[in-house]
C-alpha cells in the first residue's frame, strides 16, 4: 500500500475542517444528566477462565437508557489483599465484542486491573459479543453496517448510545473495590481509539479519575474528510448510503458532527499517547492527525503520538503495546 494521504509534515500541522455545534456542550450535558437517572448497578461475578495468574469477574452494567451492558473485569491473581490498583477500561475495534474469558488479559499480565466493554450491537465480526442495541432505531433503514444506524436525528444516532455506555463503563470500573477510581486509563484500536477519544472528551468536568488515555489509530474522527477519502473499512457504509440517498448528505453531516472525535477531544484534558499508521486506508493518517491536533486545545493537555510509516490499519501492534506499557510506568511513578 503506498502513502495515499497528506506527507508527513503536512499531517503534523493538518487541522479539521469541522467546527463544535453552539449546543455541543448542553447535547452532552443533557444525555449524561438523563444517563445517570439511572442506577448503575454494576456486578460483578467471578467466572473460571482457566488461567492460574488472572482472575475474571464477569460484569454486568447500566448503560444508555439503563440497558444492561457486558463486560470483563481481569485482575491480576497476585495482588495484594487491600490494595487498588490502576485500570485500563479497553474499547473494542469496530464489529467486535468482548470476546471470550480468557481471549484478551494482557493489561492484567501487565499488572493493572482490566475492565473489557461489550459495545452494544456488535460482536459479529472477530471477536464474538454478547450485548444487544434494543433501541427502537435500530430497526429503521440505514446502510447494512452500523455508521447510519439512527443517523437520521442526533438523539436516535447508534454512538450516542455507545458513548454513553463508554462513559458510564468507567464509572462501573470505578466502583470495584479493588480499582484506584483515581487511576482510569482509557485504551483501545480503531472503533475502540475513537470511543477512547470521545470519553476523554466527555468525562473532562464531569467524572473524576481519568489519567490518561490511548488511542490507537482511532476510528470515529474527521467524518468529512473521512467519508471522502478511506477505502476500506465502516466509512464506505456512510458512502454508500448517500450514494443512494443523494439528499442526505448535509443532514448526516449536521448529526455526525455531535460525536465527531474531533469535537470531543477538544474538551480533555488527560495525557494521551495516540498512535497512526501512514498506510492507513481505513483510518487516513489525516483524520487522526486532526484529531491529535484538537485533542486537549482547550486545556493545553500533555499528549504525544506514535507514527508508524510502513503500516496500514493495523498500527503499531506489539511494538506500540511496548511503548504504551513504558508509557504508563512513566505516568504513574
Amino acid at each position: 500500500m503506498p502513502l495515499f494521504d497528506l506527507p508527513l509534515d503536512q499531517l503534523r500541522g493538518y487541522t479539521s475542517r469541522v467546527t463544535p455545534p453552539a449546543d455541543l456542550q448542553d447535547f452532552w450535558d443533557a444525555t449524561l444528566d438523563e444517563a445517570r437517572t439511572f442506577p448503575l448497578n454494576a456486578m460483578f461475578g467471578p467466572v473460571e477462565n482457566h488461567l492460574s495468574v488472572i482472575d475474571t469477574f464477569d460484569v454486568t452494567f447500566a448503560g444508555y437508557g439503563g440497558a444492561p451492558i457486558r463486560g470483563w473485569l481481569h485482575l491480576p491473581a497476585n495482588r495484594r489483599a487491600g490494595s487498588r490498583l490502576p485500570v485500563v477500561v479497553q474499547y473494542i475495534g469496530y464489529s467486535g465484542g468482548r470476546g471470550l474469558v480468557n481471549q484478551d488479559t494482557k493489561w492484567a499480565q501487565a499488572g493493572y486491573a482490566q475492565f473489557i466493554m461489550d459495545t452494544r450491537g456488535q460482536g459479529y465480526g472477530g471477536i464474538l459479543g454478547e450485548t444487544a442495541d434494543p433501541h427502537p432505531s435500530a430497526g429503521e433503514v440505514a446502510y447494512a453496517g452500523l455508521m447510519t444506524r439512527g443517523a437520521g436525528s442526533r438523539e436516535d444516532y447508534y454512538y450516542r448510545r455507545v458513548y454513553v455506555d463508554a462513559f458510564r463503563a468507567v464509572e462501573a470500573a470505578q466502583s470495584h473495590p479493588e480499582v484506584d477510581p483515581s487511576r482510569v486509563v482509557l485504551a483501545g484500536i480503531s472503533q475502540g481509539g475513537g470511543i477512547v477519544v470521545a470519553v476523554a472528551g466527555l468525562v473532562a468536568g464531569r467524572l473524576d479519575g481519568v489519567i490518561a488515555a490511548l488511542p490507537d489509530v482511532p476510528f470515529l474522527q474527521d467524518f468529512p474528510r473521512s467519508i471522502d477519502i478511506a477505502a476500506r473499512g465502516p466509512y464506505p457504509e456512510i458512502a454508500a448510503f448517500l450514494g443512494r440517498h443523494r439528499d442526505r448528505y448535509e443532514p448526516m453531516l449536521a448529526v455526525l458532527n455531535n460525536f465527531d472525535g474531533v469535537n470531543l477531544a477538544r474538551a480533555a484534558t488527560a495525557p494521551a499517547l495516540y498512535s497512526v499508521a501512514q498506510m492507513d486506508d481505513v483510518c487516513p493518517p489525516s483524520t487522526v492527525f486532526a484529531s491529535f491536533n484538537a485533542y486537549g486545545s482547550g486545556s493545553a493537555a500533555q499528549k504525544d503520538i506514535a507514527v508508524y510509516r510502513f503500516n496500514n490499519h493495523e498500527g503499531g501492534q506489539e511494538h506500540h503495546w511496548i511503548r504504551q506499557l513504558q508509557y504508563l510506568r512513566e505516568l504513574l511513578a
